[in-house]
């Protein structure tokens, strides 16, 4: 059903838009992208458990998890770099592709880039599924990081340009909310397919990722070009048409007038990248860089590759590891879905300061157990710590589902002007992708060597990502894309500064001359 609505900006002029099926099914389609992401994410830990899969393609890491010596360590079991390049060989890849990606993100449209996308994730899942050695498995790992680059690199911008401002916030969750349905997915895939004789559950664990890349690929036919896409390459015409369509009303003549002014901007930036260096951009490049470092030093992503391997290092049996994992997907997919709800009405900061508590709280707790009950040559983890083990890190895995999993992508694709959104995108996704391989290579090793402490250094993290979101990060809710420098950045009690035109006003007697503040000002708080 059709809903209605206006949308207002910031000079009094109203957007009518209203919620229009095609806005729906093209979001739907368009965040599988997220599926994709998710099931990839979730996958590699579920196999890379498995004794088959670790027989065929690392012989040395079967021979220590199940003929281990009293001198091999509990947290160093799955301690092998090959097997954690088996994993982040493919964020390395997305890394790489994400500059091939901005470009055709912003020539070709968003909807071919995600097209690609689906096609290298298609290629990439027949070659993991037929793996014979491990040069074809790492080869089918790089295409799936191809596809990862162009799907990120075009997803979110696509998300965040066809929805309607009021809730532009949940349409761009989708995206995440399917990262985190593909990661449960997988989990109960990889329950199921352990299970499974014959020593090829693990070919099928990594060939159902056809699913989601089919569905990508389908999806990318099927949506329609976003307007601002459709603009910005010169088809004004079309453009105005699909946005009557997305909006479902005639009455778009003020928002279109908005695309037209953001475009003329926009075409007079011929080097983007350069232009994200410049001071007036200074503010949104250093929030995306921020949330993509911070997203990843959360451990999240340590926690969802190697969930069953984490368990199965705490003491749980192969079939609880795995149940486990599974029980943390559904906590993981259940609490996205509590921030597509509350996102445009609480807003993003307070997601973000309240899970920072909570997961301060739960990684500390989790330390705590771990450091008593797991020494290097024994695990006293009784069944009731174990239980307090999977809570506390559902605690957590809640929190960051509903803050800094979405949010972290959701804030940078709705900062950054149109002159400069394709580039900034990328580079959001270029550091996404590259503290996601850090995390990836190193972890196992980092729990090899810090032990327990690990939480520890993941919960310090925690503690200083909150204090940036406190004084840093301005709230965006409700506001279009195009006003940002107006109703956002310029009125920032810190940011305000680097915008050249508002210089002269920022300040006065520590105060902002022109109003409210938008943000947490020390000098006048503390």
């Amino acid at each position: 059903m059709t809903g209605g609505g206006f949308a207002t900006s910031a000079n009094g002029v109203e957007f009518e838009a209203k919620i229009t099926p095609i806005v729906i099914i093209s979001c739907i389609m368009a965040a599988t992208g997220g599926l994709m992401f998710g099931y990839d994410v979730g996958v590699s830990g579920g196999v890379t458990s498995m004794p088959d899969f670790l027989e065929k393609f690392f012989p040395v890491v079967y021979r220590k998890v199940h003929a281990g010596t009293e001198k091999d360590s509990n947290y160093c079991k799955y301690d092998n770099q090959g097997l954690q390049l088996f994993t982040s060989s493919l964020y390395l890849a997305g890394l790489t592709a994400t500059f091939f990606a901005s470009y055709t993100t912003r020539t070709r449209g968003r909807r071919l880039t995600m097209l690609i996308a689906g096609v290298f994730f298609i290629i990439g899942v027949a070659l993991n599924a037929g793996a014979q050695d491990l040069a074809m498995l790492i080869a089918g790992r790089i295409l799936l990081g191809c596809g990862v680059g162009f799907a990120n690199q075009a997803v979110p911008l696509f998300l965040s340009e066809i929805a309607p401002t009021r809730i532009r916030g949940g349409l761009n969750i989708l995206f995440q909310l399917n990262i985190t349905i593909g990661i449960l997915f997988a989990n109960l895939v990889n329950y199921g397919t352990a299970k499974i004789k014959g020593g090829w559950g693990w070919r099928l664990s990594l060939g159902l990722a056809g699913i989601p890349a089919l569905l990508l690929t389908v999806g990318a036919l099927l949506v329609t070009e976003t307007p601002n896409s459709l603009v910005e390459r010169g088809r004004l015409d079309e453009g105005k048409a699909v946005l009557r369509r997305i909006r479902g009303t005639d009455n778009v003549e003020p928002e279109f007038a908005d695309l037209l002014e953001a475009s003329r901007l926009a075409k007079e930036v011929k080097h983007p990248f350069r232009n994200l260096l410049q001071r007036k951009n200074r503010p949104q490049l250093v929030i995306a860089v921020a949330l993509q470092i911070f997203q990843q030093c959360t451990g999240i992503n340590a926690i969802m590759f190697y969930a069953p391997v984490l368990f199965n290092t705490v003491g749980f049996g192969s079939d609880a590891s795995l149940y486990s994992a599974v029980v943390t997907g559904a906590v993981n997919v259940l609490s996205t879905v509590v921030s597509i709800y509350s996102v445009d009405k609480v807003g993003r900061r307070f997601l973000l300061l309240e899970a920072g508590v909570q997961m301060f709280f739960s990684q500390v707790v989790i330390a705590i157990i771990l450091g008593i009950k797991v020494t290097d040559h024994s695990t006293n983890l009784s069944k009731s710590f174990a239980i307090l083990v999977v809570v506390m890190i559902c605690t957590y895995v809640a929190a960051f589902a509903w803050s800094w999993g979405p949010l972290g992508w959701l804030i940078p694709s709705e900062t950054f002007p149109l002159e400069t959104r394709s580039a900034g995108q990328s580079v959001t996704v270029c550091v996404n992708l590259l503290f996601t391989f850090i995390i990836a290579q190193a972890f196992l090793s980092m729990l090899c060597h810090f032990k327990f402490g690990i939480f520890i250094f993941f919960s310090a993290w925690v503690l200083v990502m909150s204090f940036f979101v406190m004084f840093l990060l301005p709230e965006t809710k409700n506001v279009p894309i195009e006003e940002m420098t107006e109703r956002v950045w310029k009125k920032h009690w810190f940011w305000a500064r680097f915008m050249d035109d508002h210089n002269d006003q920022v300040f006065v007697s520590g105060k902002k001359s022109n109003g409210k503040s938008n943000g947490f000002d020390p000098s006048t708080r503390l």
